[in-house]
């Protein structure tokens, strides 16, 4: 979890410098970003090049047996299921109009990506805004009984739901990601951009871009794994979001745990 779009308690929030819209651990964008190539062809009619779909993708199960909240750890892999929602999220995208695949650097992330960008013959980018958020969990199992909120030194991080006081404030993931979200709709300008991310950013930016509150209960996130949030521009205005889960029947056989 991360911060809303105004504190509790009334107080107006400082706005954030651009050095801020990035945790210190990752590199800033867009200005370092490689230039990534991108496939187009024309669009047939004129109002098509007005309509831009920027697709954020969640990536697949995560290979996480001890049920770490891993956050932005390396070395966590899909596992062999989530490997088969990456190639039925390739499917789904198959007979899109895709022409840019952009990822988190996290492996779990650029393992999503692989199969889509395959399917369209495209090189899949790198996108440190659309990583996952920071948390003072990461590395910890998460829970009541058994994982870290059993200890009451671990209490006091939880004392502010809203911003929230345990990690990235929801106000600076929802900023990087749809920063993100507006680079690569201005490269597949007219087209459909795919962005391979996680559950806490792409949760964030579809708040936003319908304008609710960002603070939330993160049990009730609409974001499963290898879900696809559709954001609809008209030239740069975001005019609709659409969710859709190609591998709903493989949910049921996927890990409960948290930290993705």
């Amino acid at each position: 979890m991360t911060s809303p779009e105004n504190p509790p308690s009334g107080e107006s929030a400082a706005p954030l410098t651009n050095a801020e819209l990035i945790h210190p651990d990752v590199p800033p964008a867009p200005e370092q970003l490689p230039d990534v190539p991108v496939a187009l062809t024309p669009s047939v009619g004129d109002e098509a090049n007005h309509r831009t779909v920027v697709h954020l993708l969640r990536h697949g199960e995560v290979y996480n047996p001890q049920g770490i909240f891993y956050g932005r750890l390396p070395g966590f892999r899909l596992s062999e299921l989530g490997e088969r929602m990456a190639e039925r999220a390739a499917g789904f995208f198959s007979t899109r109009d895709v022409v840019l695949v952009i990822a988190s650097p996290m492996e779990r992330a650029q393992q999503t990506a692989l199969p889509v960008a395959a399917a369209h013959d495209l090189e899949i980018g790198t996108d440190p805004r659309i990583t996952e958020g920071t948390s003072v969990f990461q590395g910890q199992t998460f829970g009541v009984g058994d994982g870290s909120l059993k200890h009451p030194k671990q209490w006091w991080h939880l004392r502010n739901p809203f911003r929230p006081s345990w990690g990235e404030p929801y106000e600076q993931v929802a900023t990087r990601v749809l920063a993100g979200a507006a680079d690569a709709r201005d490269k597949a300008r007219g087209h459909e951009a795919v962005l391979v991310s996680h559950q806490l950013p792409i949760w964030m930016g579809r708040l936003k871009v319908e304008n609710r509150r960002l603070w939330h209960d993160p049990r009730k996130r609409e974001c499963s794994l290898a879900s696809v949030t559709s954001i609809t521009y008209h030239d740069d205005k975001a005019v609709s979001v659409a969710y859709t889960e190609p591998s709903r029947d493989l949910l049921p056989g996927a890990q409960k745990i948290a930290g993705a």
